[in-house]
Parts: structure tokens; C-alpha cells; sequence
């Protein structure tokens, strides 16, 4: 059985970053610890370069990462030796993923890192970051770069010659991973080819899919639950209901809010569920109905009320208000599955360059939102997702913009 917060992993994974600057590795970093979280995997990650703006301060010169500047050399092994001792304390009290976030560009300082983790019982796998197209460097440095604390208030192009003095000061001293008995992958390009070394165990191999889809091109994504169904109205659980008048009225407030978007090559999934499909014809655009998008599996209280699962099964009623992440309806399922059964879902998602309309159900929706605005499996049940309100997700690099839009009152 693959972990999961039931049956959690008997030990701890280190992820060690590496790359030259402008290589997406926090992007990267970031992301997984997300996709991480999203399973209900204790992930975090530990950027050292957080740590030398927050003690040595943010706008340092290009000379302070000169491999022949001692001093420079010093302070950065300090602040590099910081987070490591942070990350593999937090993984002792309970952590189960680290993110060692840094350039790690040295054998030396790969081998250092490794040796420290294992020594405190930690996995380690290095996922390098390797990019030589000018135009995705240059895009990524003035994209994520430009925005970062070292360069506020500082003149754009300025910066931008900064930042790159930096990156031939760490090329100076690069060396790319190729250790014979390590685990590692390696990224070509954002995305554009993937390597893999020795790779082992449930976890990492469940994060190559994952890093295989990643990719930088700006998109926009839409979540929204179906319009009004009649068990909406009668407040019952489930089902296969179509929809009411209003249900079928928010359809076409979809269909006119694309219209005035003029978004021609929208890809529009839907759940296999009679609502949806509904909710999605009135768009009179092509739709996929996708069965991991159909709604929690209530079980033996499917087409039931809350009031009657209350009335005539409290014992239930109180397990799942006690914990609405972990309980699973008899012969049904929990929300720890649906995010399981929606893990391809996700992947695709993060795979796709057009635009995408997802129309489906509150605990889906709940669980794909929970990704795109970096919540924990914990925060899932409690996230509010409201009938006639469609979200506006454009995915950054460090995050999403989200835009909430209610179609109808």
C-alpha cells in the first residue's frame, strides 16, 4: 500500500536542489513541496538564500559569490550549514520531506549535504536544474528574479547585469551531477527531456510524473462546482440529479462569461455525473467527462440527507464531524482517496498549455483548489467553494493569482 497520512512513510526524504542561478530550482522546489503537502505528505522547504538575506542581508554585490573570495565563501557555507541543521531537525520532530533548496553546485558541497543526511537517517535524492536556452533564462531572470528581495528598488537592467556577473561567478566553480552512486534526476531545459539515476522507493518514483509535466508557459485555469441540482435543493448527499432552472442558468452565464473572453481553444473536463455534463452543454463547446472528476463516493448514504445520516446514524455523523479528511463512508470513499484518485487529474493539468475549464463537484473542486493555493490535505474539507462562483487560477512561479467570479447572484 503506497503511504499515505494512514500509513505514512517509514522514512525521511531529503530533496537536495541543484543548479546555477536562473535555473528554476525554487520554482521546481516549491511546486513539489506543494504537490507533496497536497497529499498529506509533511513537506518543506529550507532555501538558504532565505537565510542569507534574512542574516546577512538581501542585496549583496556579485563579488559576494566569487568561489575566490574567502569571506564570501565563509558566510555562505554558514548560512548553507544553518538550513541543513534546521531541515534535518524539523524531519527529526516529525517532518517527512525536506526541500534543500540551494545552487549545491560542488561535488564537495553535494557529498558534504549527503553524507550529513544520511548520517541522520535521511534518503537523499538531488534534482538538478539545467537550462542553456537564453531565452528561458533570460525570461526566468526577469520573470522571478527581478521581484526577489535582492533587487528591490534596484534599476531593471541594472539587476539584471547583476544577476548575471552572479551566475558567471557560480559557472566558475560548477560542476554538474553525475556521482555514479547517487539518486538523482536531472531536468533539462524546464522540462523539455528528464534523466534519471538510481532511483528507488515508493516516493521519488511518484515525483518523476510529477516533475516530467512541469513547465513555465502562462495559462489560465478555471475551477467551478456544476450549476444548482435538485439535491442541491434538498440538501441530499450525492446522487446523479440533473439540474434546476437556476442550475441550468448558471450554464449560460458560463457560456457568456467565455464568450466576452474570447477564449477559442478552451479545453473544458467535466465529471462523468448527469449535473456536470448538463452545466457543460450549455456551453455548446466540446467537453471531456473524466471519471476521476466525479463527485466523493457517499456509499450506503448516497441520495441521503445530512438531517437523516444525523437522525438514523449518529455515530456516523459524529465520526465524520470529527474528521472529514480521514472518514470514509461505508462502502464509499474519504476525502484521503479523492485526492488520491485525482492525482492523475492534477498532473495533467500541470501538463497543459491551453486554457482549462474544470466543472465538477464541492469535495473535487475543494481538492484541486487546495493545490493551486499551496493548502494542506488537512485544509481540504473546510475550504469554501460556493455554487454560481467560478475561480480564476493563473499560475506564477512562486504561486497562483486567483480571481473569484459569482455569474449569478
Amino acid at each position: 500500500m503506497p503511504p499515505t497520512l494512514d500509513h505514512p512513510a517509514s522514512d525521511r526524504l531529503v530533496i537536495v536542489m541543484v543548479g546555477l542561478p536562473a535555473r528554476g530550482k525554487t520554482y521546481t522546489a516549491r511546486k513539489l513541496s506543494r504537490y507533496l503537502r497536497w497529499q498529506g505528505r509533511a513537506a518543506r522547504v529550507f532555501n538558504v538564500g532565505n537565510y542569507r538575506r534574512e542574516r546577512l542581508g538581501a542585496q549583496q554585490p556579485a563579488d559576494f559569490f566569487d568561489p575566490t573570495n574567502p569571506e564570501g565563501v565563509a558566510a555562505r557555507r554558514a548560512m548553507a550549514e544553518a538550513a541543513l541543521k534546521d531541515m534535518l531537525g524539523w524531519l527529526q520532530a516529525g517532518g517527512e520531506v525536506g526541500l534543500y533548496d540551494a545552487t549545491n553546485s560542488t561535488k564537495a558541497r553535494r557529498r558534504w549535504v549527503r553524507e550529513t543526511c544520511e548520517a541522520a537517517g535521511c534518503r537523499v535524492l538531488f534534482v538538478e536544474s539545467v537550462c542553456d536556452d537564453p531565452a528561458v533564462l533570460d525570461h526566468t531572470i526577469r520573470e522571478t528574479k527581478l521581484r526577489s528581495p535582492d533587487y528591490r528598488d534596484v534599476d531593471p537592467d541594472q539587476a539584471v547585469a547583476d544577476f548575471k556577473r552572479r551566475i558567471a561567478m557560480y559557472e566558475r566553480a560548477y560542476e554538474p551531477v553525475d556521482e555514479p552512486d547517487a539518486s538523482w534526476v536531472r531536468i533539462i531545459d524546464a522540462g523539455r527531456q528528464l534523466q534519471v539515476h538510481r532511483l528507488t522507493g515508493y516516493l521519488p518514483s511518484r515525483i518523476v510524473p510529477f516533475l516530467m509535466n512541469l513547465h513555465l508557459s502562462p495559462r489560465r485555469i478555471w475551477l467551478t462546482r456544476h450549476g444548482e441540482s435538485l439535491f442541491n435543493v434538498q440538501d441530499r448527499i450525492g446522487g446523479n440529479a440533473g439540474l434546476t432552472a437556476r442550475g441550468r442558468a448558471y450554464g449560460r452565464a458560463l457560456k457568456q462569461f467565455f464568450d466576452r473572453q474570447n477564449v477559442p481553444d478552451l479545453v473544458v473536463w467535466t465529471s462523468t455525473l448527469r449535473r456536470t455534463r448538463e452545466t457543460a452543454a450549455e456551453l455548446g463547446r466540446s467537453f471531456r467527462p473524466w471519471k476521476p472528476l466525479d463527485e466523493i463516493d457517499a456509499g450506503v448514504y448516497d441520495g441521503w440527507t445530512y438531517a437523516e445520516v444525523r437522525d438514523q446514524a449518529p455515530e456516523e455523523f459524529a465520526e465524520r464531524g470529527a474528521d472529514k479528511l480521514r472518514y470514509r463512508y461505508p462502502r464509499g470513499e474519504s476525502y484521503l482517496d479523492v485526492l488520491q484518485r485525482l492525482d492523475p487529474v492534477l498532473i495533467e493539468l500541470e501538463r497543459q498549455r491551453r486554457p482549462v475549464l474544470v466543472i465538477a463537484h464541492n469535495a473535487v473542486i475543494r481538492s484541486l483548489y487546495a493545490y493551486f493555493a499551496d493548502e494542506s490535505a488537512e485544509q481540504v474539507p473546510q475550504i469554501d467553494i460556493p455554487l454560481n462562483t467560478l475561480i480564476e487560477l493563473t499560475p506564477r512561479a512562486y504561486g497562483s493569482a486567483e480571481t473569484r467570479h459569482t455569474l449569478i447572484p
